[in-house]
């Protein structure tokens, strides 16, 4: 699966394709009141422009599900791009986009002051894993032993039980959510300030990358695996896979956020609740690689602390 930036699509004067949107009171997003049944405000069109930013690990979901929304919509349009948490959380925070897309709570990317004006929406969770180039022969690491790979401290693939050779790192870029909940799970708080041999901007320019490259090794969320051009491998002996996130057995995952402002407009809120709705929670969230948040029994909080449900 590969991220992208979607295009703005609208549609505009279909017949009889009016859908008719009431109580959108989505919580904390404003104070929105249901019009009366029957009333000219319960029977007109729903219409404006939703935009968005931020992580690109779920880039694919919201759009997805955007798809699905503008055709039960066809006056608002749903556009955006997945330029990381931290650039989603300034957007959004800025108002230049109405949502901000976030693998990582906005406490951790704003300032108080700013993340106190956003209000949170958990819409799924996403498991997260190491992956190495196809010519890579190890298929398991410690936490300990990525954190010796991503901190500079091992650098031959020998050391960790594989062939004589250089390891190659692929890294995100500061400010990539997918690398803030990589570290937090593989450095525990420890601060990490090692680059590696390239600084990656989004996760289908790791999938585009880890492809070309002979030992190399990075980190992607699970819906971006793709097993015929990299491995994706075990940590600590548990194979990365959905079943073993949800009671943190699995331990790099993370809650995929959707932050709108508190005074956001009807048609962002109706997009939001859209988000959390069964047409989406019930079929996209996992046909695209993710995991509902129903599913989960264990949660994290903003400092990474994680509890059972």
């Amino acid at each position: 699966m590969f991220e992208y930036n979607c295009s703005r699509r609208q549609f505009l004067g279909l017949a009889g394709g009016v859908a008719a949107v009431a109580g959108l009171g989505l919580a904390g997003c404003g104070n929105s009141a249901a019009p009366a049944e029957g009333s000219a405000d319960a029977a007109s069109t729903l219409a404006g422009e939703v935009t968005y930013d931020g992580a690109s690990s779920f880039q694919a979901l919201v759009e997805a599900a955007a798809e699905k929304f503008m055709d039960q919509n066809p006056d608002v349009s749903v556009s955006g791009s997945g330029n990381g948490s931290g650039t989603g959380l300034t957007a959004v925070a800025a108002g230049t986009v109405t949502i901000g897309n976030s693998d990582v709570f906005a406490e951790e990317k704003l300032e108080a002051a700013d993340a106190e004006k956003l209000v949170d929406h958990e819409v799924a969770v996403v498991g997260m894993g190491p992956v190495v180039s196809k010519n890579v022969t190890v298929d398991d690491l410690t936490l300990e032993q990525l954190k010796g790979i991503f901190s500079g401290a091992i650098t031959n693939w020998s050391e960790v039980g594989g062939e004589d050779a250089k390891i190659v790192v692929l890294n995100r870029k500061a400010g990539s959510g997918t690398r803030a909940t990589f570290e937090a799970a593989v450095f525990a708080g420890e601060e990490n300030t090692f680059k590696g041999d390239a600084e990656l901007d989004k996760s289908g320019d790791v999938q585009t990358q880890i492809a070309a490259t002979d030992n190399a090794i990075s980190y992607l969320d699970f819906s971006h695996f793709d097993d015929t051009k990299f491995n994706a491998i075990k940590v600590g002996g548990v194979e990365p896979k959905s079943e073993n996130v949800f009671d943190n057995s699995f331990p790099i995952w993370a809650t995929e956020h959707m932050y709108c402002a508190k005074d956001a407009d009807e048609a962002t809120k109706a997009f939001l609740e859209f988000m959390l709705s069964s047409d989406v929670q019930e079929s996209l969230v996992e046909e695209q690689g993710f995991i509902p948040v129903s599913e989960m029994k264990v949660k994290k909080d903003a400092s990474g602390k994680v509890s059972n449900l």
